[in-house]
């Protein structure tokens, strides 16, 4: 194997470790909370209309917790 093909998995393992490690802490219904909440903090740097246009995923985040 080439040097560049090991660093390019090399790399791939840890950012999927990284990955793992952030979400070890959640609880069950903090992942499942996770895309709305993604999604709510995306909109809200949206100016004028995202705090509008996030507050259906805050209510969704807040419904599953």
């Amino acid at each position: 194997m080439s040097t560049p093909r090991i660093l390019h998995r090399l790399m791939r393992v840890v950012a999927w470790l990284t990955l793992g490690a952030a979400l070890l802490p959640l609880g069950g219904c903090a992942v499942a909370a996770l895309p709305c909440r993604l999604t709510s903090a995306t909109l809200k740097i949206i100016p004028v209309v995202g705090h509008a246009a996030a507050s259906p995923f805050d209510m969704c985040s807040s419904a599953i917790d």
